[in-house]
């Protein structure tokens, strides 16, 4: 079509359509660029993070603190020069570490002093006692060379037992009766299981992490045939006869504490009815606090992450919840409290990597939180109604900071200045976005503290209860059957509080399964609280020195 052939109108109308469309292309292309872009930014955002991850620090310790932070009191000038500007640059990159007390290393005298000693003696051969006229040298005494720590693998045995049978002395035309001493309980009916292997085997596998195919292999260099099945079942049994009634137990008096921690860990489960082996279950973890008179860890395996599970496990509990900022929590109908040791680390993973951390965004956060947490280890050994009052002081003056002998500023005052740097932020991206918004979403919680002084401003004490969980299952990798992963549940709650309550957890534990069976032979009901690891007895005998 010739367009000359058309009139100037029409030509007019065509040229102003093909400038549209080409504008809308434009425009089109531009937004794409620009999605392209982000993707891109938050593409090496990850890149970057990956590699601090695998090559970089992984203490969030490692901080950035803005002077300006330092002091509630301290404006900047108004007339700095570009001299005064780059001098506090330079002051800004140094970072003032407090003084603090250190506790005196222990000598080696100390810390091995509950071992016990056996002297070698090295003598002379016979021969050479002599001297050139065949006169005997005089002994004068032994001169001390060293100390080694000598140890010998694990021995193994088969313990045969037997009972002494005794006849009644009678007439012969009476019948004759037999008495035999009361035979001690099996801890597995017809099997070879005893308190020591079982106990043993649990110990590698639940406090040192050594899966049961290790162990078998262990075994076989000690002398010992016992396979990972054998193993398995043995303890699926146990934890289900015996440690299920201290487990049950230790769920019950959890949820009558004042503060409960929470938190969530995947586990794989092969043979699970009705899901696919590659479909992820979950084992939550509760703990008690740290100030708590008696320490409690209790594992829950579930088939979900769904909040109606620590709903469900937290039904009869009216204290106050501190976890993540995982949603499900919310249907737990108790006060919440955040974690800031959630909120530092993601400042810390919106730490940039091409620019000087000193001057970022993500460093300004993270000495707020560093701030925070130096103000609560100087409170840390008060009284849970002292650590209100000083979290929630208000300093007016320089001169009442140093009347207080503060080193930093009062918990509120922090929160007060990151709240309104918070507040001035603009349009942020990446992982810095999600530090920003984690801030705003998680305020109300990680504001619970300041009320509380019962409770800690950190999910740190059900995180230190769940890492064994992590590292073992980077040995096992996965529970074969739904029995074993309760079982596992169970084993780890009873030796993680253990654990938590300075017990020699070996010793203990060997000794709870060389008793419960003869006390659950007389009355499965039996009470178990005299067992419990917080109590004198348990205390008495098998507290670590």
């Amino acid at each position: 079509m010739d367009i000359s052939l058309l009139s100037d109108e029409l030509k007019a109308v065509i040229e102003e359509f093909v400038k549209a469309e080409l504008k809308k292309q434009l425009s089109a292309k531009d937004l794409l660029i620009a999605q392209q872009q982000e993707e891109i930014a938050h593409l090496n955002e990850q890149i970057s993070s990956l590699r601090k991850m695998i090559f970089g620090s992984r203490s969030e310790k490692t901080i950035y603190i803005d002077p300006a932070q330092k002091s509630l009191f301290e404006k900047a000038e108004s007339n700095n020069t570009a001299d005064t500007t780059q001098d506090s640059h330079q002051e800004q990159s140094r970072v003032k570490v407090p003084a603090h007390e250190r506790k005196p290393k222990r000598s080696m005298d100390v810390i091995y002093a509950d071992l016990p000693h056996v002297e070698k003696i090295i003598d002379l051969p016979e021969e050479k006692k002599f001297d050139s006229n065949g006169k005997p040298f005089v002994y004068v005494g032994n001169e001390f060379v060293r100390s080694i720590i000598c140890s010998e693998p694990s021995k193994h045995w088969i313990e045969d037992i037997y009972c002494k049978t005794y006849k009644t002395s009678r007439p012969e035309s009476e019948d004759v009766h037999f008495v035999k001493p009361d035979i001690p309980s099996p801890l597995i009916e017809h099997s070879y299981a005893s308190a020591s292997t079982v106990s043993q085997i649990i110990i590698n596998k639940y406090f040192a992490g050594l899966p049961l195919y290790r162990q078998e292999k262990l075994f076989k260099q000690q002398g010992l045939g016992l396979s990972r099945t054998t193993m398995a079942n043995w303890v699926i049994t146990v934890s289900e006869q015996y440690l299920n009634k201290i487990y049950l137990r230790l769920c019950r008096l959890i949820v009558e504490q004042k503060v409960v921690h929470a938190d969530e860990t995947p586990i794989q489960v092969l043979k699970e009815p009705g899901r696919r082996a590659q479909q992820k279950s979950y084992m939550w973890v509760y703990s008690t606090s740290k100030r708590s008179d008696i320490q409690i860890r209790c594992f829950s395996y579930e088939k979900s992450r769904s909040g109606e599970r620590a709903q469900n496990f937290l039904k009869d509990f009216s204290g106050i919840l501190i976890s993540d900022g995982y949603s499900g929590y919310l249907k737990v109908d108790v006060t919440r409290a955040g974690c800031w040791a959630h909120m530092r680390r993601k400042w810390v993973e919106a730490m940039p990597t091409d620019l000087p951390s000193e001057s970022s965004i993500a460093a300004t956060g993270l000495g707020y939180c560093t701030q925070l947490f130096e103000f609560e280890r100087r409170i840390e050994q008060l009284t849970d109604e002292e650590r209100v009052i000083e979290r929630q002081k208000i300093h007016t003056t320089e001169e009442e900071l140093k009347e207080d002998n503060c080193e930093t500023l009062s918990a509120k005052e922090i929160l007060g200045k990151y709240w309104e740097w918070i507040d001035s932020l603009g349009t942020t991206a990446g992982k810095l976005k999600k530090a920003v918004g984690y801030a705003r979403h998680q305020k109300p919680y990680l504001e619970t503290f300041l009320e509380h002084g019962e409770i800690e401003i950190s999910n740190n004490q059900v995180e230190n209860a769940i890492r064994p969980f992590v590292v073992g299952r980077k040995g096992w990798l996965f529970a074969d059957t739904t029995r074993g992963a309760e079982a596992s549940a169970v084993t780890y709650s009873v030796i993680e509080t253990a654990k938590a309550n300075n017990l020699n957890v070996h010793e203990w534990l060997n000794y709870v399964l060389k008793v419960l069976p003869e006390r659950f032979a007389y009355d499965p009901n039996d009470c178990i609280d005299d067992l419990l690891p917080w109590t004198d007895e348990m205390q008495k005998w098998f507290r670590l020195k």
